[in-house]
């Protein structure tokens, strides 16, 4: 991985935490403050609650690649110590699915006249876990990797002792 593409995604990275903490502060104060009063059209509080967690579940996942992009840099991602972020990208993908799946339930009273909406927004979870599903199956890809990179790294300790 290049020097520029470390650069750039680390620069995105930063960006989009710093984003995200900035909006679930501001999220958190008005949930603690009360100066946003609900209307009644829609459950306000569990939806801000919902998606302060939603945002957490991101800053996982983008914690977890920045040291993923770290271990690449070093050389070292071919190790059992990347399954540890690897497996957090995908549990914080899966709470993500699991939020967005409240967040439908709690939609769905509201669009009885028009259920399309609830269609598309179970939609949406089912391919928030297909994503989750991709990361699994660069998880077992990895594995492979780590697999092989052990078995060269045996043969050649083996060929260094013949030799």
């Amino acid at each position: 991985m290049g020097q520029l593409a470390v650069r750039a995604l680390r620069a995105v990275l930063v960006a989009v935490l710093a984003g995200t903490v900035f909006v679930q502060a501001l999220m958190v104060w008005v949930l603690v403050s009360g100066s946003d009063p609900e209307d009644g059209s829609l459950p306000l509080t569990p939806l801000r609650v919902i998606t302060i967690l939603g945002i957490g579940s991101a800053q996982v996942a983008l914690v977890s690649v920045w040291r993923l992009v770290t271990m690449v840099r070093r050389g070292t991602v071919f190790s059992h110590a990347a399954f540890r972020y690897v497996d957090a990208v995908i549990g914080a993908i899966l709470a993500a699915a699991l939020l967005w799946f409240t967040v439908t339930a709690i939609n769905a009273p509201g669009q009885r006249d028009d259920p399309g909406v609830t269609v598309i927004m179970s939609g949406i979870g089912v391919a928030i876990l297909g994503v989750a599903l991709i990361v699994l199956v660069l998880r077992m890809l990895l594995a492979q990797a780590v697999a092989r990179d052990a078995e060269a790294a045996q043969m050649q300790a083996e060929l260094d002792e013949v030799i």
